[in-house]
């Protein structure tokens, strides 16, 4: 059994494991400066405790179950290399059903529990920035209990830019990182006219069809959107009168957010007319169902955007993936929230400390490689630069795709890879930061 450790050793050196190259430091004296005295929890090697706030019941209640599996994992796999300062992480999860009143009342519990940091996202974006504001407020009024969040998954480009927070770190591409890669993906792709804008009617979906009529017209003037609708978040059943709407338009093309249940249940209807559409998504085809909801259908093409090929032949990711499947995550391997621990624990050595405030400080323009390969951490926003793939979703022909997902004969293709450079999109961020830093 490969570690991750070993792993991330290959990345540097396909083919042969070998130590990474040195990371970049901050200033010691800056470190110096800020230190504070170790605490005795620290000195005892009490754990450090970091808390997974996300859905675990409800309609899309497996999306939060994959992400905690694969936090479990890389805690566990970061606990059982010896684990940060001489201690290990104690994982405390909390449901928050979907609710962000849920969520706020979890955040509570979590920093009277003592955790140092929140790991979240999946819940989308409407959730996620009640919990950064709720921890910003927090941390101005409690200086000696401050709490950082790490969100892995959702991605509402405010969360980096109009409402960004010193406190918060997006490990995941956000929207306008994802859209540009489809966009650019979209200039060699001749079949695409006519696109149809259909989104769930809340801030990330909304934002979504934005960025693709402006990005993906962009890059080919020669399309046309064709119509635009809105559908309640995880509540139609039944989406046939929506893709008859779509249908009718002449689409060619569905430029949807949807994830979960939302997506797989559009892809069905869409497959019970034989209706042979394109769709251009974010990251909906790794979520659990969507592969076998296109092998179902018969019909469709769902073209999404990743940080990495699922049943790829990748020498550093496919261990890792191997692993995973052994997990309660099952196939849904998420590298980001791997990465999301790396980056957390990195962050703590270099502080010497898991005070969240120099952890957040160490964490600001931090570069290293992972099992993605080099990443970069934005001081100016908190957002995580990182590759971005994408593949279609497609029948194993033994060459482009060899291997199936969910049980079934179809798998993913690769048409692009933009690396993480061309993704260091402008930011409207104007942070406020902690007296002092």
């Amino acid at each position: 059994m490969h570690s991750t450790a070993t792993a991330l050793a290959a990345r540097a050196r396909p083919g042969k494991a070998r130590k990474a190259r040195p990371l970049a430091t901050l200033a010691a004296a800056a470190l110096i400066a800020l230190a504070p005295a170790a605490a005795s929890a620290q000195a005892t090697n009490a754990p450090i405790k970091v808390a997974f706030i996300d859905q675990l019941s409800g309609p899309l209640a497996n999306v939060g179950e994959i992400f905690q599996a694969n936090l479990k994992f890389a805690l566990d796999d970061a606990n059982a290399q010896g684990g940060v300062l001489g201690r290990k992480y104690e994982l405390i999860s909390y449901d928050n059903k979907l609710s962000a009143q849920d969520s706020l009342s979890a955040l509570q519990s979590a920093i009277d529990a003592g955790a140092k940091v929140v790991f979240t996202g999946g819940s989308g974006s409407s959730v996620v920035t009640a919990l950064v504001e709720a921890a910003t407020r927090h941390n101005e009024r409690n200086p000696d209990k401050r709490i950082l969040i790490v969100n892995y998954a959702s991605i509402d480009p405010d969360l980096t830019g109009a409402r960004c927070s010193f406190w918060h770190f997006a490990t995941e591409a956000n929207t306008a990182m994802k859209m540009r890669a489809l966009a650019d993906f979209t200039r060699e792709q001749k079949d695409i006219h006519k696109l149809y804008l259909l989104n769930q009617d809340y801030s990330h979906g909304r934002v979504w069809a934005a960025l693709g009529q402006q990005m993906i017209t962009n890059a080919r003037p020669d399309t046309k959107i064709v119509g635009e609708t809105l559908h309640p978040l995880g509540k139609v059943k039944d989406f046939a009168p929506y893709i008859g709407k779509v249908k009718a338009s002449g689409a060619d093309t569905v430029v949807t957010g949807n994830w979960g249940q939302d997506l797989s249940l559009l892809i069905k209807a869409a497959g019970d007319i034989g209706y042979d559409v394109r769709y251009l998504n974010h990251s909906g085809g790794g979520a659990p169902g969507t592969v076998l909801a296109v092998s179902q259908a018969r019909t469709g093409r769902l073209t999404w955007v990743s940080e990495w090929l699922p049943n790829g032949d990748d020498a550093v990711l496919a261990p890792l993936a191997a692993r995973v499947k052994q997990t309660a995550a099952g196939e849904y391997f998420a590298p980001r929230v791997l990465v999301s621990v790396q980056l957390v624990s990195e962050a703590m050595r270099r502080a010497g400390t898991d005070d969240p405030t120099r952890v957040a400080l160490a964490l600001e323009g931090l570069q290293t490689h992972t099992a993605l390969g080099e990443v970069v951490m934005r001081k100016s926003d908190h957002q995580l630069l990182l590759p971005q793939v994408v593949s279609t979703v497609a029948p194993v022909d033994g060459k482009t795709v060899k291997v199936g997902a969910e049980g079934t004969q179809y798998g993913f293709r690769l048409n692009s890879t933009t690396p993480a450079r061309a993704l260091d999109l402008p930011s409207a961020c104007r942070m406020k930061r902690p007296a002092g830093t």
